[in-house]
């Protein structure tokens, strides 16, 4: 740990993994020596970000905002501990955050909160000049989605959707593969967020893990808020771990964008059948009816004809995995059983391991930091994903994933739930960028990441 916090303390590692080649920038870049950040949420999610930040030298977190007085003392214990100066704090409701951007010692904001509150403090950010990092989703409904488009346009403001995954070290090793065309032309994608969210979804503190019934008011953390969505909404809520890296893959917003999407259902059983297995008797949440199907499968269509097949898999018990699954003229990779197989290359017919592909293709990035990376969470992802954030701050130039991308990405929510409740009827992505798909550059990942 001392080491790779000297070292981080020692470079800015050259701007590495954000030099974008942007269709919009607006204003003009100027360099920030130390950025200073205020925290709008310090969760759990906050906090991983909280740790990565306090290992760098050239920020500064000059205000924090929650409304639990427990994530508070914890954010001020971690920053004492770290020898820094008490921040602003902010947290006496819920609106007390737009007092935290009236700061003028806050040069950007990292925002971890739950779901709902994305799109509206994005919004509030980017209106008072805040370079704004936002976790995942994005946004709720199409409205909101456009609502980060509009309000970046207005103001001129970047916002940097904060998705981990796209810096994922197998999928950036892929990305580096598809870039210099090892699957030849792509054809269809796969990928999703499959993951059993139900210890996490229902958890009230006291009883063991994995063992908990409660949400909402009488649940902690994530079970307070991310149920709801489940009783409530039979949607894909959660698409962008797993259409983010393929997105990046496909060149979407930058020479392609998705043209249409198509979704289906399962009925709902898993969490009543959770509930039923490990509640007392009688339970009254054992009564309740759940709205979102346990397995939602959608299908998006993009405008240079590849499909994409993304789902949602949190409601019943499985192992983790993300799906992704990479097709093209000349072969395929598959997450799942780390598994390639490419035509003239491996034995006709049989699957090859994929670990000597990922070493030879393994991104600049992680070549160089990998090391490094490796205790900052999400085995490194989020190393870069902060890094990439900071650097682009600091410069004030369009993030690697921006507005548009936020947008297009979380727009997936509201269409897969517009197309489940029509029988699977094909819906139109908006064009986020208006036309500017067709002219905007794509990042260059390779070139631009040394």
């Amino acid at each position: 740990m001392n080491s790779r916090r000297n070292f981080i303390k020692k470079t800015t590692i050259a701007g590495a993994g954000i030099s974008l080649l942007p269709g919009f920038t607006f204003g003009m870049n100027q360099s920030v020596d130390k950025l200073k950040i205020g925290m709008i949420g310090v969760g759990l999610r906050g906090t991983n970000h909280l740790n990565n930040l306090l290992l760098r030298d050239d920020v500064l977190i000059t205000a924090i905002c929650d409304i639990d007085p427990k994530r508070i003392s914890l954010t001020l214990d971690a920053l004492d501990k770290a020898g820094l100066k008490k921040p602003e704090v902010f947290g006496n409701n819920d609106f007390d955050y737009r007092n935290l951007l009236n700061l003028k010692a806050v040069d950007a904001v990292v925002i971890s909160t739950p779901w709902l509150w994305h799109t509206r403090m994005a919004k509030d950010a980017m209106l008072a000049g805040k370079y704004t990092g936002l976790e995942v989703s994005a946004a709720n409904t199409m409205e909101e989605c456009w609502d980060l488009v509009n309000t970046h346009e207005q103001t001129g403001t970047h916002l940097m959707l904060l998705e981990n995954v796209n810096y994922r070290r197998d999928i950036m090793a892929v990305l580096n593969m598809v870039k210099q065309n090892v699957f030849g032309e792509t054809v269809h994608f796969r990928c999703g967020y499959q993951h059993d969210l139900r210890h996490v979804k229902f958890n009230d503190g006291k009883t063991a893990y994995g063992k908990g019934v409660e949400f909402g008011d009488k649940g902690i953390s994530e079970s307070k808020w991310r149920t709801q969505h489940s009783l409530l909404r039979n949607a894909d809520v959660y698409p962008t771990h797993g259409i983010g890296p393929i997105a990046a893959m496909c060149n979407i917003n930058r020479g392609n964008r998705f043209m249409s999407l198509t979704s289906n259902a399962s009925k709902a059983v898993g969490l009543h059948d959770y509930i039923v297995k490990n509640a007392v008797e009688n339970h009254p949440n054992a009564k309740l009816k759940f709205k979102q199907g346990d397995v939602i499968t959608s299908t998006i269509e993009t405008t240079n004809g590849e499909t994409i097949i993304v789902t949602h898999d949190c409601n019943l018990p499985r192992p983790y995995s993300l799906g992704f699954r990479v097709q093209g003229t000349n072969g395929l990779w598959e997450d799942d059983g780390n598994r390639i197989y490419i035509e003239g290359k491996s034995d006709p017919h049989q699957w090859d391991t994929a670990d000597d592909w990922l070493k030879k293709y393994d991104h600049p990035l992680w070549e160089k930091y990998g090391e490094l990376a490796s205790e900052s969470g999400h085995g490194g992802m989020d190393f870069f994903v902060i890094h990439a954030f900071i650097e682009s701050a600091k410069l004030n130039i369009a993030p690697p994933m921006d507005a548009y991308d936020a947008a297009a990405w979380s727009a997936i929510t509201p269409l897969s739930e517009l197309s489940i409740e029509n029988n699977g009827e094909p819906q139109d992505f908006p064009d986020f960028t208006r036309g500017n798909w067709i002219n905007r550059k794509s990042y260059n990942w390779i070139k631009d990441s040394y």
